[in-house]
């Protein structure tokens, strides 16, 4: 073997770039441990407050029932102006008084985040979607981290909500369904396990502090993102990886809850809709993963092993392109041919193990996951074309306002002061500049700050 070595250095340079990833990660997906909950914990369900961003929609009831029965202080249900008496009636048919409805006038899931903040009146906050159901334990595991003040922020691990009687064709698409989530749930596990970090805490369910997200630079920063080469967009759109990357950038820790009982179930698309979720996954992933490491960089300090084994496979994962030349420059070897056909097989079952452990019959569809694979290769190239796209494309009434999501900063809008000045908002205004501000689009607000704000606005640097 040392002889091929030397004689093929930069296969087995690539060969080990493209694998060691994937057997390191294994063995600390098997060492991973989950914070248990304290025998006496100083957080209880009632320091918890639950946020649901909603367009409302089937199932929502027991997505409520189910969160309900693990007895949070609160659950705030933000939906949009529209729907709003339809969700009230829903709530009333409840008759539980833990449920309070809010709304917005468009849907935004940041924007209907930011609604429910300042209504938070428990120290830690939960965010939820409105198609989940939780188990009955997973408030205690979820509060579990957060008894060290070093954790700002936990996630669950995510499974499919069992489909009923569906087909064939619905049962593959399951299958890639919850794929999808057990290769998250395996990435998630492994890297917080090696360094603390994570690909990002879906907003599937999330808790975190609820000091955190109420800071005023927090908010600022969640409600005024700029994204793009030139910096020149205002981003609406991917809240969970903002959040994510504030936790690292802020110097909070993130626990991932990988237990059976911190598990939430969740339904994603079981037909051709899931490659509209997976092209706006892709983006969403390109975007925060380019912020994460060439912008904010604190990731390269913090994670360096998930840089490596997730941000850096934006660029360098690419399945058919990898596999090809594998092959191609493989050196004629019976012994090296023998290693990349095991290592191969190896890769494409290894984090689906315990999808088949709890439904063998999954087994049939390995090839589909093969293939699949394949493909998602050309969804993330398109996806990689298209990321001023924000759109969903796989939800009824979600893109009515897709234009928000992504809007472009105008020239007036980038206004600068000549140093050694710069533009000051008198504390006393603050509240009312800020509401001011959502109220009017960005080129008035820019316009009433130069000709409205009095002299004392204005301070020497």
């Amino acid at each position: 073997m040392l002889p091929l070595i030397s004689q093929y250095p930069i296969w087995f340079l690539c060969f080990c770039y493209r694998y060691l990833r994937l057997f390191v990660n294994v063995i600390a997906y098997q060492c991973h441990r989950t914070i248990p909950i304290p025998e006496e914990p100083s957080l209880t369900s009632q320091d918890v407050t639950v946020v649901i961003p909603s367009l409302g929609g089937d199932g929502l009831e027991d997505t409520i029932s189910s969160i309900l029965a693990t007895h949070p202080f609160e659950v705030i249900l933000v939906t949009i102006d529209a729907n709003r008496e339809r969700a009230q009636k829903m709530v009333d048919k409840m008759q539980t008084k833990k449920v309070k409805v809010l709304a917005v006038a468009q849907p935004n899931k940041r924007r209907q985040m930011v609604r429910a903040i300042p209504e938070v009146q428990t120290d830690v906050t939960v965010f939820a979607d409105d198609d989940v159901t939780w188990r009955p334990k997973l408030l205690p595991w979820m509060l579990a981290p957060l008894e060290d003040e070093r954790y700002g922020g936990v996630g669950t691990n995510q499974w499919l909500r069992d489909p009923q009687n569906p087909t064939l064709q619905e049962r593959m698409w399951s299958f890639l369904n919850v794929t999808y989530l057990q290769r998250r749930n395996f990435d998630c596990a492994a890297c917080n396990c090696l360094d603390g970090g994570l690909p990002c805490l879906s907003g599937r369910t999330v808790a975190y502090r609820t000091k955190i997200i109420r800071e005023k630079a927090f908010m600022d920063g969640f409600t005024n993102e700029v994204w793009g080469f030139g910096r020149n967009y205002r981003l609406n759109a991917d809240d969970d990886n903002f959040i994510t990357r504030w936790l690292v950038t802020h110097g909070h820790e993130i626990a991932f809850q990988f237990h059976r009982e911190a598990e939430v179930l969740t339904e994603l698309e079981a037909n051709p809709k899931f490659l509209k979720q997976c092209l706006r996954w892709s983006r969403s992933n390109w975007r925060s993963n380019i912020t994460s490491m060439f912008v904010e960089g604190q990731v390269w300090i913090r994670h360096p092993w998930s840089l490596y084994a997730v941000f850096l496979t934006t660029f360098t994962h690419w399945a058919p392109l990898w596999d090809i030349a594998l092959w191609y420059y493989c050196p004629p070897d019976c012994l090296t041919i023998w290693l990349l056909s095991a290592t191969m097989l190896f890769s494409k079952i290894v984090k689906l193990l315990p999808l088949f452990f709890r439904d063998p019959t999954y087994v049939l569809f390995v090839p589909v996951s093969v293939v699949f694979g394949y493909l998602h290769a050309l969804v993330k190239l398109y996806a990689a074309s298209t990321l001023h796209v924000t759109a969903w494309g796989s939800r009824e009434g979600a893109d009515e306002n897709d234009a928000y999501r992504m809007i472009q900063i105008k020239n007036t809008e980038r206004t600068t002061f000549p140093s050694p000045y710069r533009l000051r908002i008198d504390t006393s205004q603050a509240d009312k500049f800020y509401c001011h501000l959502q109220k009017r689009d960005l080129h008035q607000a820019n316009h009433s700050i130069r000709v409205a704000t009095p002299l004392s606005a204005i301070a020497h640097n």
